[in-house]
């Protein structure tokens, strides 16, 4: 059965069709397909349980029904490819807002696919992960579907698996967290967000958001993507919002990888 949801608690936002449903292979796919029929930019998916949800690099993605807030939106950015993934940073940084604003409790974000409990016994831990994936036409980018996985209201005991990596929100909080309340709240700040890197003067101010809430910033860190891996110390997240690694006396720019941290002490 499908869930209503009333669009008018997101006025003035370009996220004017949610759908919700309860069960779906995956919102990023469902998506993808839409795009590639000419859905309009502004279309939100959000399911109760995905049944082949990925994170990056095709790793799975798993949450109990309900549990975690299971959304993709479907955009049409006029920016260039070398800027893309900046709408996974707007992303990340709007459900940053979003908890907070509901929740009362600031994650970190993990750059720039990541959130993770910023302090505490906790601190590292998984809160969301979120994959950005292209529509291509003619071999140029046509849309962009942004996935996000936020653990909300997981049972206390993990499963094995993710008992040393994972957290949910309301672990943090004691109580449980209403999904659709942090849904609203996140597509308000990301049409927001989207707003700044779109606008080449307020994207500095952008940045300086990013930056404040960074888990990555001083870190050891790995770099791994499908061609290379390094290892070097976080330094920086640079003007058009790369990541600068120092490496053996060289900063390298990172525009795409996964983020290893390296394990914190204590």
């Amino acid at each position: 059965m499908n869930r209503s949801f009333a669009t008018s608690e997101v006025p003035g936002t370009r996220f004017a069709d949610v759908r919700w449903v309860a069960e779906t292979g995956s919102t990023n796919q469902d998506l993808l397909a839409a795009a590639a029929e000419g859905a309009t930019e502004g279309v939100v998916l959000v399911a109760d349980h995905q049944t082949a949800g990925r994170g990056r690099l095709d790793r799975s993605w798993i949450a109990p029904a309900g549990a975690s807030l299971l959304v993709s939106a479907l955009l049409r950015p006029t920016m260039g490819p070398e800027d893309l993934f900046l709408l996974t940073l707007a992303c990340g940084l709007a459900a940053v807002d979003a908890v907070d604003e509901v929740a009362g409790v600031r994650p970190g974000l993990k750059w720039p696919n990541d959130l993770v409990v910023a302090a505490g016994p906790l601190a590292d831990r998984k809160l969301a992960g979120i994959l950005a994936e292209s529509h291509v036409v003619n071999g140029q980018v046509d849309a962009v579907v942004v996935g996000m996985g936020l653990n909300l209201d997981w049972p206390e005991e993990l499963p094995e698996e993710l008992a040393a990596t994972a957290a949910s929100v309301n672990h943090l909080t004691g109580e449980s967290v209403d999904r659709e309340e942090v849904l609203v709240a996140w597509l308000r700040h990301y049409d927001r967000h989207l707003a700044s890197i779109a606008d080449v003067q307020k994207r500095a101010g952008f940045l300086d958001e990013v930056r404040a809430v960074s888990a990555t910033l001083g870190r050891d860190v790995r770099v791994e993507s499908t061609t290379t891996a390094f290892e070097g110390q976080a330094v920086a997240i640079a003007d058009d919002g790369r990541l600068l690694v120092e490496c053996d006396g060289e900063v390298v720019a990172v525009t795409v990888g996964d983020i290893v941290h390296a394990r914190l002490m204590g």
